[in-house]
């Protein structure tokens, strides 16, 4: 019997390039630690994703967005203590 070829994943799209590059910097331990950290567009990234990015990082509770004169944005959160 022949072996079933195994699917191949789609390549990431630029969204989900951009969107796991942020994530990894919001997941980074100084900025999990400060709760807090300035993400930046990088110069190959699509203008589209980026702001894309910004309003679903901005529809997230307890998530404040504040744009810097540098470009950058500062992304902090609150953890809301458990009942």
């Amino acid at each position: 019997m022949a072996k079933a070829k195994p699917q191949e994943k789609p390549a990431p799209s630029s969204y989900d390039l951009l969107a796991m590059r942020i994530q990894r910097t919001i997941n980074a331990t100084t900025a999990q630690t400060a709760k807090r950290t300035v993400i930046y567009k990088a110069s190959d990234e699509l203008a589209e994703d980026w702001d894309q990015l910004l309003m679903d990082i901005d529809e997230a509770e307890n998530v404040t967005l504040a744009h810097r004169d540098d470009g950058g944005v500062l992304v902090s959160w609150i953890v809301p203590k458990e009942d």
